[in-house]
């Protein structure tokens, strides 16, 4: 299985977020920093903002912050409202023409690793995330604008 980039980006976005000592941040930095379209990551924020992790403030000055500290953000929860699909194979679906699906034993099997990786997920949070905060502060010269690399970790 492999991730979306819509959960790719929500990951990044809140790792951004959770080295920024509430520090409102704006989309058009976050894409700048990460190279990403500006209109794919509002949607990653929009939705962020559905599900509670982020908030966002409008305005001259405004940008976004987290709603909760990063220990309260589970990565697992993360990934579930991220991801619209954990279909690992046609059968899945519901909707199979598989020939063999009565007597065949990998729908439970894929199951079970299905459940296995998201009970290791949801013993992860933000906060496990960021374990080397000053490793994720970017280094955006000319993007940031007012923010300095010698200054990043004040």
């Amino acid at each position: 299985m492999r991730l979306s980039t819509f959960s790719d980006y929500s990951l990044r976005v809140l790792m951004y977020l959770g080295v920024q000592d509430d520090r409102l941040v704006t989309i058009a930095e976050i894409a700048a920093v990460h190279d990403i379209s500006k209109s794919h990551l509002m949607k990653v924020v929009h939705q962020l903002g559905l599900n509670g992790h982020i908030e966002t403030v409008r305005g001259k000055g405004g940008g976004m912050r987290l709603a909760r500290p990063p220990r309260e953000i589970v990565v697992g929860d993360v990934i579930r409202q991220s991801e619209s699909d954990f279909a690992m194979a046609e059968c899945f679906a519901g909707h199979s023409a598989c020939r063999i699906s009565g007597g065949c034993g990998l729908p439970s099997i894929l199951n079970e690793a299905l459940s296995a990786m998201f009970l290791v997920l949801d013993g992860y949070t933000l906060a496990d995330l960021l374990r080397v905060p000053h490793g994720l502060v970017p280094v955006a010269p000319n993007i940031l604008g007012d923010v300095h690399p010698e200054s990043a970790h004040d």
